[in-house]
């Protein structure tokens, strides 16, 4: 593990050469300083990211279908290679994250959707502090 970039992006090295990740399942709100404009909770999720993966940490990354996305990003699920914490899906079930499943990537997608629907319900992280996914900060 390299860097969190936010919620949902990492910066990992792969054979000696850093990649961009885009966690594939869930979209975490935009941050400050983003090419969006920043949303509710978006700096909150990047945290929690960063505490999922703090630098230095090993990961185990799994594609799918679609090895990379419109921005050269390589998409992949991301493990703790220490404890097998699959760190997507931590992400959705504590209400960082909204279920974001784009086709042909869909291995989790039941899970994704689940673990939202579950953090939502709950009243969880962005879900009680925003109300909603994407509400855009003023």
């Amino acid at each position: 593990m390299v860097e969190v970039v936010d919620g949902d992006t990492v910066v990992v090295e792969v054979v000696g050469r850093t990649e961009r990740v885009r966690l594939i399942g869930i979209d975490t709100p935009e941050t400050i300083g983003g090419f969006l404009p920043a949303e509710c909770y978006g700096d909150e999720a990047t945290v929690f990211t960063k505490s999922l993966l703090p630098e230095g940490t090993e990961v185990r990354l799994t594609r799918d279908i679609e090895a990379r996305d419109r921005y050269d990003r390589l998409l992949a699920y991301v493990h703790r290679a220490g404890d097998g914490l699959f760190v997507n899906l931590e992400i959705a079930a504590n209400g960082y994250a909204e279920a974001l499943v784009i086709e042909p990537n869909t291995t989790h997608a039941d899970s994704f959707y689940a673990a939202a629907a579950n953090a939502r319900n709950q009243g969880l992280g962005l879900w009680s502090a925003c109300g909603s996914a994407d509400v855009v900060l003023e």
